[in-house]
């Protein structure tokens, strides 16, 4: 019992210890409440200067707040409510930064209803109203009046989020032109008119990855009219006004 009691420490140096711990508790806690490392600059980078910029002004309220008060989950909220902002990382560099990279949304879709238009992201979700859609290329998906179009959500037409998150995929011989969305349907209007019909949203990277090399061997994209059925896979089936086929 000697020997233990050699090795257990001293009074002195348990009282130094909780000193130290004390002080090291009591100057976080000083500056979480002090201005000693508040917010001074918040540093954005990733995607357009558009989308840096609402970053910087939903983060307005962070400044004057101490580094170490920053909170995860507050960010996330106002970050990822800007609607071309997919997701984002961020950094405290000590003193006075607040440090911020943003993931943007990627446009791959117009959905038209009416004489409206709206730019919508890989996810499904709607960026924005497009004024001038006659100026962009991208596919087009038509919708109903009575379908709610809400700027920052997905778009609430059937497999429309599929659809998008299709196009993201690659492109395909001839280019995209339209996007038909049902319930078990789903159909990519090539640009001279082939239709390639994907069936239910299952699988799509499969699906199009079949349709991407029969188009590319057969040249039947640059045929116009006719259809490739991926819906199944291994039975695919192309059908076109012209020698082409099989």
């Amino acid at each position: 019992m000697p020997e233990l009691s050699r090795l257990a420490p001293s009074a002195r140096s348990l009282l130094v210890g909780f000193a130290l711990l004390a002080l090291a508790v009591g100057g976080y806690a000083v500056a979480r409440e002090t201005s000693l490392f508040a917010v001074e600059k918040v540093e954005v980078a990733g995607g357009t200067p558009q989308v840096r910029a609402a970053v910087r002004a939903a983060l307005a309220g962070e400044a004057g707040k101490s580094l170490l008060r920053v909170d995860e989950a507050e960010l996330a909220q106002r970050i990822t409510a800007i609607p071309t902002v997919r997701s984002f990382t961020y950094d405290r560099s000590f003193p006075h930064t607040l440090r911020i990279v943003v993931r943007p949304e990627r446009a791959v879709l117009i959905v038209r209803q009416g004489a409206n238009a709206f730019l919508v992201a890989a996810t499904g979700r709607v960026m924005r109203p497009l004024k001038n859609p006659r100026l962009s290329s991208l596919p087009r998906l038509y919708v109903k009046k009575d379908v709610a179009i809400q700027v920052g959500e997905r778009v609430p037409a059937v497999a429309a989020p599929a659809a998008a998150a299709a196009l993201h995929g690659g492109s395909l011989p001839g280019g995209v032109r339209f996007v038909r969305a049902g319930k078990r349907e789903l159909t990519l209007v090539l640009g001279g008119g082939l239709q390639l019909r994907l069936g239910d949203p299952g699988d799509l990277r499969l699906k199009l990855a079949i349709a991407r090399k029969i188009l590319t061997q057969t040249g039947a994209a640059r045929v116009g009219g006719g259809y490739l059925d991926v819906s199944v896979p291994e039975r695919s089936v192309l059908a076109v006004n012209s020698q082409v086929g099989g």
